[in-house]
């Protein structure tokens, strides 16, 4: 354990069994306690195998390469249709992991065997997502928009992608891209300060 960790674990007000439950499962498969994106990380050789996260109405393991698993008990979750490689396994109960743990350490160890065996996925390319009907309609007007747009790094091209197609109405669609078009333009990415 590692205590830099441990203030996660003490200010818990919901899912405290169910996340220390989860903690104990990580470290008893050997891997390496660390602080990352303010939730427990476990690493082995210093690369990301899996975290415990909290919602609402849920706690999670996310497995980091979860797509590359072998699912044979179909307990990955793919977030939303746009999370390409992390899967996660979702608890409400403390229970339900204690059933689990054995599976749950055999996800472990084959997402080690994962990373020592260096797989890699091949992510979506920003040209292979929706270009939502507003942002279209400005990149064909704006002068120097596409051009702002196709500088960006593919992870900004896809945050923006993703960002403008969320809205189910087109009139916020176009409020955002609106809003993004002089971030675009001085090649600012969505969370760009």
């Amino acid at each position: 354990m590692n205590p830099k960790v441990d203030f996660y674990f003490d200010k818990a007000t919901q899912w405290q069994k169910e996340i220390e439950k989860l903690r104990t499962i990580a470290l008893d498969c050997g891997l390496t306690e660390e602080l990352k994106w303010g939730c427990p990380c476990y690493l082995f050789e210093k690369r990301n195998i899996v975290l415990i996260h909290v919602f609402k109405e849920y706690c999670a393991f996310l497995f980091f390469k979860g797509a590359l698993l072998k699912d044979t008990d179909g307990i990955l979750i793919q977030q939303t249709k746009n999370v390409q490689v992390p899967r996660q396994i979702r608890f409400t109960n403390v229970r339900e992991i204690v059933k689990l743990a054995p599976t749950l350490k055999a996800y472990i160890y084959q997402a080690i065997e994962v990373e020592k065996a260096g797989v890699k996925v091949k992510l979506k390319k920003s040209t292979e997502f929706d270009i939502a009907e507003e942002f279209q309609k400005k990149l064909d007007k704006v002068r120097g928009l596409k051009t702002a747009f196709h500088a960006l790094t593919p992870g900004r091209q896809r945050g923006y992608l993703l960002h403008f197609s969320a809205p189910k109405q087109s009139k916020t669609r176009e409020a955002r891209v609106e809003k993004c078009i002089p971030l675009i333009l001085n090649g600012k990415g969505l969370n760009d300060l």
